[in-house]
């Protein structure tokens, strides 16, 4: 008998899934505020009192909009403690308001046009992952919004699995802790968090796509914001005199590499360069990017190509001028999991463990794990089924999460046996 078939599953992933999804908890990069929007302590609360009702007393959402929990061990062993980890706010890129989530019930193929705006559609040939979902049930919005399944489904899935262990003491494991984080969206989910009391040794986040895929590297990231002076003049009056602020923050982009260095011309291991806004008058303008690559020359060549772009460009702006403001945003996990390799051997022998193939891979962005790992606590990121997230195509599939909750279970099992 093989250990997977040993444990008899069962869930309720789907019904916290669809619970979650329909409160708001968009984040929203202008706010100084943590949690950036008050909205998701409202998903907090839910979560803290939901893991107070499974028996954890220690359960509670903190000023800042976290949640800690911790499942105690079942095991007299000396096991390392592990955490597991999501986070709770959405994409500011797409509304999360008014979620109204929809089930394709045993999907058999094709694409799903979405029933409240049929432009919607999500087709087979952008979601190639549907090819291995027929007879799966598939959780879509209808087609107003995201649905939110990045990352309440990884919520979800971990709070499945802790009512699962709950439930089910004879399971040998060491001490869990569970995290749930704001404002990861907007690359600040662990500026507050308190890593003293969550006491955690490793640990993993539940945010991945494909079911049975483990990331271990990220991209490096920073964010770049130029600042431009140009020359204010009377319009009726400004030949030969005026440099407008707004035309050199467009000229600068123009200049940008159009086939390569971009997100839209990029894959595999490429980085980017990537404008995000540009604000400002006539004087004054402010252009932001975002630079990524998974390797540290590779950041500083495209920050090198960046201002050489800028030096070119201010060449025929003789009386403006331009400054860049380069700040690390996260670094690739990469080179902190790989001195833990055991973590990742473990994560890829519980997916096994489910049935599933384990595929190890890299991620083109990054998680909470990503600065967790360079702040003492190495966090791969495990699948949570999510798919086509921050837009109104995004999807996920019913057993896709169960496998996912069922890989956190084989996770603690396994910490436990290899102490």
């Amino acid at each position: 008998m093989t250990v997977t078939s040993a444990i008899s599953f069962t869930h309720d992933v789907l019904a916290r899934f669809l619970r979650y999804v329909v409160i708001d908890t968009q984040s929203d990069p202008e706010s100084p505020t943590c949690p950036s929007t008050a909205k998701q302590k409202d998903l907090g609360a839910v979560l803290a009192r939901e893991l107070q009702e499974l028996g954890l007393s220690d359960a509670h959402l903190d000023e800042h909009g976290y949640v800690y929990a911790t499942i105690p061990a079942t095991s007299d062993k000396p096991v390392p403690v592990i955490c597991f980890c999501s986070h709770m706010d959405t994409s500011p890129d797409c509304s999360g308001a008014n979620v109204k989530p929809q089930i394709v019930r045993n999907y058999q193929g094709g694409d799903i046009v979405l029933p409240a705006d049929k432009t919607q559609i999500i087709r087979v040939k952008d979601n190639p992952a549907l090819e291995d979902q027929i007879g799966n049930d598939i959780v879509t919005t209808d087609g107003t919004t995201l649905l939110g399944a990045d990352n309440k489904a990884g919520l979800a899935e971990i709070m499945d699995a802790a009512r699962f262990l709950i439930a089910n003491p004879q399971i040998k494991h060491g001490t869990i802790k569970i995290l749930f984080t704001p404002d990861e969206e907007i690359g600040r989910g662990v500026d507050k968090v308190d890593l003293k009391k969550l006491g955690a040794d490793f640990a993993y986040t539940m945010d991945g796509e494909t079911a049975g895929h483990i990331e271990d590297e990220t991209f490096s990231a920073d964010a770049a914001v130029i600042s431009i002076t140009g020359v204010a003049a009377h319009p009726g009056f400004a030949k030969g005199k005026m440099e407008h602020a707004i035309k050199i923050a467009a000229a600068i982009v123009e200049r940008l590499p159009k086939d390569t260095c971009s997100p839209e011309t990029t894959d595999g291991k490429q980085g980017f360069l990537h404008p995000t806004g540009i604000t400002g008058a006539l004087e004054q303008a402010t252009l932001s990017l975002i630079v990524r690559d998974f390797t540290e020359d590779g950041l500083k060549q495209k920050e090198a190509l960046l201002q050489s772009i800028v030096d070119d460009v201010l060449a025929a702006y003789p009386h403006s001028s331009a400054s860049i403001a380069i700040t690390q945003q996260y670094r690739n996990m990469k080179q902190v999991i790989d001195q833990h390799p055991h973590g990742v051997d473990y994560a890829i022998e519980a997916i096994r463990r489910t049935g599933l193939t384990p595929v190890r891979g890299s991620i083109r962005g990054g998680t909470d794990g990503s600065r967790l790992s360079f702040m003492g606590l190495p966090c791969p990121n495990i699948f949570a089924g999510e798919h086509a997230f921050h837009g109104r195509t995004e999807w996920v599939s019913v057993q896709d999460m169960e496998k996912a909750a069922e890989t956190i279970v084989h996770l603690a099992m396994i910490w436990e046996e290899r102490a």
